[in-house]
């Protein structure tokens, strides 16, 4: 898959099949402590990951979807 630009910011550089650019991402957020720690399953976005989610804070399950955004 190719990666948007805002993707790449965060992950490094494509083209990723999807199953690792998922996989680059949890690593990303545990790297930088970056899950609501009263609620695991939400993330809160630093200023990289917020270009990508266009929001602070996702739940696991709209970020798979979000993500997919910014995948060809």
């Amino acid at each position: 898959m190719n990666l948007s630009p805002e993707l790449e910011a965060v992950i490094g550089a494509g083209p990723l099949p999807r199953s690792e650019v998922t996989k680059k991402i949890w690593e990303y957020i545990k790297k930088h402590d970056l899950q609501n720690p009263a609620n695991k399953r939400n993330i809160l976005a630093d200023d990289k990951l917020k270009a990508v989610f266009g929001k602070d804070e996702v739940t696991m399950f709209e970020m798979t979807k979000i993500v997919s955004g910014h995948l060809k």
